[in-house]
């Protein structure tokens, strides 16, 4: 298992556009890849998951990552969320 955490820096924060393309990359690897935002937590595949989350700018997200290739998946969502996030 995998996890790193990531201060959510866009000023509207996970709004549909950028929840969409998360959940694109998560589905691209085996992994289960979760998202935690305080209390709550929700499944990167599934885009009522993400925008339930409710992350705005300034929001921490802990991002866990468990499967064959939770290392690939781990560099490629952290990249994911540097660029669009």
């Amino acid at each position: 298992m995998k996890s790193f955490t990531y201060t959510i820096t866009d000023l509207q924060g996970i709004h549909a556009r950028p929840a969409g393309l998360l959940v694109k990359e998560a589905k691209r690897f085996e992994a289960r890849i979760s998202l935690e935002k305080g209390e709550k937590k929700g499944d990167a595949k599934k885009i009522f998951n993400v925008m339930t989350l409710g992350a705005k700018q300034g929001d921490l997200l802990t991002v866990v990552l468990e499967g064959p290739d939770e290392e690939a998946a781990a560099q490629a969502m952290e990249a994911f969320l540097h660029k669009h996030l």
